[in-house]
């Protein structure tokens, strides 16, 4: 009986050694697929510039991080704050907050009728959602610029009703930016929500209307707790690819609407600065990690509030 403790803890070891076995071909994965290139670039922002792109090796310089906040004056080589990345970081994150908010308001609703239909035509409905996802994210995003271009399908039609004398410049804007990024974005929101739908149990719903709730204080106190998880993940899902977006601010918001992931972009291609696009890099990482953490902590509370 005296030995019983030291062969539980011995199998314990032995479990536990054994799952670390099990996980290591996935940790390595990680390790050499993701948290490896990670510290090249956050390596690549603390060295110096090179002459025709690239860095030089084993040289220490800041420059990199002092440039996403700071410019040198020309004249004088004086740092000042530069007005151009914090106008880039604050589109950013205000055309995907945006964007987040919209989906929401667009996709509940979407995913609310489709959760409540027979299940026979559930899958016809999400048939509809996924098929933009059949088609590259590039061509996808040329159509809506041929829609809201100067000649394109809205002022045309506009044109033809006399509702307007010239054409409306909705291309090379916010706006544009903005519809794309909705239009791309839109079903990884229905998705998560519809997800967490399907499992409500409408019971609980009639049973609010037995009670003589409004459909206004069954939807507020009962359908959007339950479906709180889809939400969150659902905004999650969409502000993340937001925020680095590079192809619809591209194409949609021209040279003048940049957006962090083509700012990025322009480090490493035509300016040939990889530190400063590498310190841009692990911004956007902070940024998107922030913005995780503050889900995270506003689901744990949500949940540990219900929970008690």
């Amino acid at each position: 009986m005296q030995n019983n403790p030291s062969i539980a803890e011995t199998a314990r070891r032995s479990d536990i050694r054994n799952r670390w076995l099990l996980a290591a071909p996935a940790l390595t994965t990680i390790i050499l697929a993701a948290i490896g290139p990670l510290l090249v670039v956050l390596m690549f922002s603390f060295m110096v510039r090179g002459d025709y792109g690239d860095v030089k090796y084993w040289q220490f310089s800041t420059n990199g991080w002092l440039s996403v906040l700071f410019e040198r004056d020309p004249i004088d080589d004086s740092l000042g704050l530069s007005s151009a990345n914090f106008t880039i970081f604050l589109r950013s994150i205000k055309l995907s907050l945006i964007t987040t908010v919209i989906t929401v308001l667009l996709g509940f609703p979407t995913a609310y009728f489709v959760a409540t239909r027979p299940e026979k035509s559930r899958h016809i409905w999400l048939l509809l959602i996924t098929i933009p996802f059949w088609t590259n994210l590039l061509i996808r995003t040329f159509g809506i610029q041929d829609v809201i271009r100067n000649e394109g399908l809205i002022n045309n039609v506009l044109l033809k009703f006399g509702l307007i004398s010239q054409p409306i410049q909705m291309l090379f804007t916010d706006g544009a930016v903005l519809l794309g990024l909705t239009y791309v974005y839109f079903p990884l929101m229905v998705l998560p929500i519809y997800s967490s739908l399907e499992k409500l149990d409408f019971r609980l719903v009639e049973a609010g209307y037995d009670l003589y709730a409004t459909r206004a204080k069954v939807l507020w106190n009962i359908i959007l707790p339950l479906s709180k998880p889809g939400i969150i993940a659902g905004s999650i899902l969409v502000f993340i690819p937001c925020i680095g977006a590079y192809v619809t601010p591209r194409v949609l918001g021209g040279g003048k609407n940049m957006m962090l992931g083509n700012l990025i972009e322009q480090q490493f291609g035509q300016a040939r600065d990889w530190p400063f696009g590498a310190a841009l890099s692990i911004t956007l990482l902070v940024i998107v990690t922030l913005a995780l953490l503050i889900y995270v902590r506003s689901a744990a509370r949500e949940s540990g509030s219900h929970g008690h």
